[in-house]
């Protein structure tokens, strides 16, 4: 990976570790995203371009491609005259409507998918299953970044075997793991989903398409309440996250 440089910018303050011959935009992309997961940048903070530049010591265009890459993936807003600040984390309506749909279309997605099982499919599942066989113990960004990787990948291979494109296309605009892991992360919870993950792997990958529904319910109820108890009655916005 070569020489890396670490920055520090606003903030709660902190280092981010940009690799000097990763593609640059690539990388740039990677060090504010890290910096919004690990709240080194507080929920509604201006993110300046020019100050983040001269941190990351690149010019404006990789940081300006960078920011309109996490406004699509919601972890930014643009606003005019006022440029670009960090995204809330989810409110608690809108965590609960997130969970309401992914319990819509991901149970139906797990049990098409045990439906049209076949070896190569069975394959595909059980090689992303292997990628990650444990969960991470630090909490920072670049320790959990694998895991919710590996989280995401996991859900789109099961909306992709489900086979409904236009389904799939919706879930994936939702970044609904980019969001939700930005809550909290804690090992005990990574530990968990893994071992929701391997149920879930084996009900589909047996063909059982009720086992199947039932196990990605399972998980999602499961992956809910985990994360309610960070949203208190005197609050919409959970308690802790990062920011």
């Amino acid at each position: 990976m070569g020489a890396r440089a670490r920055v520090s910018l606003g903030g709660r303050g902190g280092n981010v570790v940009l690799p000097r011959r990763q593609n640059l935009a690539e990388g740039v992309y990677e060090a504010l995203k890290e910096m919004i997961m690990d709240g080194v940048y507080n929920q509604g903070a201006r993110i300046n371009i020019d100050e983040a530049a001269r941190a990351l010591e690149v010019s404006q265009s990789p940081v300006r491609e960078a920011l309109v890459r996490l406004e699509s993936e919601g972890l930014v807003i643009k606003e005019p005259f006022r440029g670009y600040s960090t995204a809330p984390l989810l409110s608690k309506a809108e965590f609960e409507d997130l969970f309401e749909f992914r319990f819509v279309v991901e149970p139906w997605a797990a049990a098409r998918a045990a439906a049209a099982i076949d070896d190569d499919k069975a394959g595909l599942l059980t090689k992303e299953l292997a990628s990650t066989p444990s969960a991470p113990k630090g909490t920072s960004y670049q320790d959990y970044q694998r895991m919710a990787s590996h989280d995401h990948r996991l859900h789109d291979l099961i909306q992709q075997l489900g086979g409904n494109v236009r389904m799939r296309a919706a879930f994936t605009r939702t970044h609904c793991h980019l969001h939700i892991i930005r809550l909290n992360y804690g090992a005990g919870m990574g530990s968990a989903a893994l071992r929701e993950h391997r149920a879930l792997v084996s009900a589909i990958t047996s063909g059982d398409a009720d086992a199947a529904e039932t196990a990605m319910r399972t998980h999602l109820e499961a992956s809910r309440s985990r994360l309610a108890p960070l949203y208190d009655r005197s609050s919409d916005r959970p308690s802790v996250g990062g920011g």
